[in-house]
């Protein structure tokens, strides 16, 4: 009884493979007869290159409260020559102090238990906005390290996070185009030279998402990124593009 059940076995799984040979022989036939009926090939290629920032943008404010508008002015004018002279201690000539931002603190001063109160102004704050936008990186991010000093010195700063731009995205872009392009070529004729086929000149060529990450990132967007968090960024470009075949 085993050997007739083995001799079905073995019938029913050739019928299997020789099924799924034609399956697979339909397949390839039918891309072929596709790519030879439109006689032309679209691929997407791509192209990454490894860039560095050009431009840092740097943003910090330090501000002066004090009960009088005049004093607090006398206060930001002297927290502005320690500003300016740790600036110019790290050679940093190319800041630019903003206008400043002037707030008056009100409140609420009860007159009584019954609660009636009056509106008035306990104090005067001012914000001395300054920004630096410099090719000189290495020596803006050294300042900016040496930045928490100004604490010592009395005067109430923060600083943002510097940005890091890239300036030559244009020119870059064109430059990644043509590489993109070049590798969707050579994908274009490694399938091509599989089916016997050459493959010809490009007809048309769309670029996809323009990305600059950060280095070694895998952040992607349908939009496209412009990363300004990183010195160190990676340029990635996408084109399909469409050959004619021979």
């Amino acid at each position: 009884m085993t050997e007739p059940r083995s001799h079905l076995f073995g019938v029913v799984a050739g019928l299997a493979l020789a099924a799924g040979l034609v399956l697979s022989a339909m397949i390839a036939t039918r891309a072929w007869i596709k790519i030879h009926e439109t006689h032309s090939i679209a691929v997407t290629g791509s192209a990454r290159k490894n860039i560095r920032a050009d431009l840092i943008v740097w943003k910090a404010s330090f501000l002066s409260e004090a009960k009088s508008l005049i004093e607090a002015q006398t206060a930001l004018k002297a927290d502005s020559a320690k500003v300016l002279a740790f600036l110019q201690s790290r050679g940093v000539t190319d800041a630019v102090f903003q206008p400043i931002k002037i707030e008056e603190v009100r409140g609420r001063e009860f007159r009584d238990t019954k609660g009636n109160f009056d509106e008035r102004t306990f104090s005067y704050r001012l914000t001395q906005p300054v920004e630096i936008r410099s090719t000189d990186l290495d020596r803006v991010m050294q300042m900016d390290r040496e930045s928490a000093s100004l604490v010592g010195q009395g005067v109430l700063f923060t600083a943002a996070t510097p940005q890091f731009i890239y300036t030559k995205a244009g020119e870059t872009k064109i430059e990644m185009l043509g590489e993109a392009t070049k590798d969707a070529r050579a994908r274009a004729a490694l399938i091509a030279q599989q089916g016997g086929s050459r493959i010809g000149g490009l007809q048309s060529a769309r670029m996809g998402v323009f990305q600059i990450t950060p280095l070694h990132s895998s952040q992607t967007s349908w939009e496209g990124m412009n990363d300004t968090t990183s010195l160190e960024k990676t340029v990635t470009a996408v084109v399909t593009a469409t050959f004619s075949l021979k």
